[in-house]
Formats: C-alpha cells, structure tokens, sequence
C-alpha cells in the first residue's frame, strides 16, 4: 500500500502557492486562538507573520506546519490538504519538505549539537556519515562548528538558536517556519542568521513564513500578514 507522504510527494503541485491557509480556525477550549484566517504564500516569498504577544502568530505557524490540525479549515501545500493527512504523514512532510525552527529550541539533552542536526537526516534513513558530515557544514556555516561535540546544557541561548536553526535547514526544506528566529540573539548574531535564511530563500527559492514581534526581523520579509485576537488584519504590509 503506498503511503499517503509518497502519494503527496509524487503528485504536488510545482507551481502555484507554496502553502495556503483557508478558514482556518483552532481552539484551546473556549479561547479562540486563530480564528477564520485565509492567506497565500508564493513560491520563495518571504513573510513575516507579526501581532503582539497572544495574537494567534504561533498557533498560525503550528498549523501551518502541520504540528496542529485545525479544528476548521484546511492547510493546503502545493495543491495537496496537508490537514487530512494523519500525525505519522505529518511529521515526515516536517522532516523531508519543512524546517521548522521553534522559538525555543527544542533540542535533544542527550545529544550533541552535531547530533540533534544530524537527526532528520538519520531518521529519513541517511546513512550516519553523511548525515554528520552535513551537519558540520551547517554548523560551521552558522558560526557554531566549534559547539559540534557539546550538548545543549552546555551552550549559550544563541548558540542554541542557532543550532536550531543548522537542524531545521540540514534537509535543505522547501518551506522554513521560524518561530521568533532571532529572540535569543544579540543584534549582530540575529543579523547574521537573518541573512542567512534570505540568502537561502533568495538561492533555493525555499519559501519562508517568519513569526515575529519585533519590526527589525518583519523588515527582512517582502510582505507583512498582522494577526490581532487571532484574526489577519485588513492593511498588511507589501514591501517593494
């Protein structure tokens, strides 16, 4: 029986919207967290979702990223509701097609840096020596090479930022989400990494959806989407 990920893969949609949102809502129970949000993003568009803090930006991206199911809507990529598809599917499409890099994190404790970049690959089945050597390339590429063989518990925020941010791009994804990329990072190294998502997004026409609260990063995009109370905002901002 061909799996529902090997069917999506074999049959997307190259041109077109790299992700749409349509009508999507999602809960905690009472509180709405997203409510009935529509959006588009072009192939190799770079977007920054911006609101104040309990706006809806996070619960966006998670179902965005298919980490979330919406509780009405549907989250479509390249033609296909990535929506239906069951947890299992889900999870490999984060692991072959997105990079998602978490606001914190979200490392392995057990595992060195060069490990927890190496662990999509390792899981998508590439053998060990490969894996590793891609993520020491990632890692050098983002200034922390010299943190390869060290563990979370022994790396600064921005270093663990940054590794990250090495794991979420180590599969070379079609679409980056980026949870507050920067928010651990002083201005010089929240540059650096900034540059290198548009570097990458501008290189590999990789699409990028940006959650931030903070104008500096939102600059980087070429169009703003602004979530209050869960809901997108009439005047968003189209950069030239």
């Amino acid at each position: 029986m061909t799996s529902p990920v090997v069917h999506l893969a074999n049959s997307l949609t190259p041109n077109g919207p790299a992700v749409e949102a349509r009508a999507v809502a999602k809960a905690y129970g009472p509180t709405p967290a997203v409510r009935d949000v529509s959006m588009t993003i072009a192939s190799g568009e770079i977007v920054a979702v911006t609101g104040i803090s309990g706006s809806g930006k996070s619960t966006l991206l998670h179902c965005l990223a298919g980490i979330l199911t919406p509780d009405a809507g549907e989250v479509v990529y390249r033609g296909h509701a990535i929506s239906a598809l069951g947890e299992r599917e889900r999870s490999r499409l984060r692991r072959t097609r997105f990079g998602v890099l978490f606001q914190f994190a979200r490392l392995v404790a057990e595992l060195s840096a060069a490990d927890n970049v190496a662990l999509p690959l390792l899981l998508n089945g590439e053998r060990r020596a490969v894996a590793t050597r891609r993520a020491h390339d990632w890692l050098d590429r983002l200034g922390v090479g010299g943190q390869a063989p060290s563990t979370p518990g022994e790396l600064s925020g921005g270093q663990l930022q940054r590794v990250a941010l090495a794991r979420a791009l180590v599969t070379e994804p079609d679409v980056l989400f980026a949870d507050e990329p920067t928010g651990a990072l002083d201005s010089l190294a929240g540059e650096q990494v900034l540059r290198t998502i548009v570097g990458l997004a501008r290189e590999r026409d990789m699409t990028v959806v940006l959650i931030t609260h903070d104008a500096t990063v939102a600059a980087y995009a070429d169009r703003d989407v602004v979530l209050h109370d869960g809901a997108v905002q009439p005047a968003a901002a189209v950069r030239p």
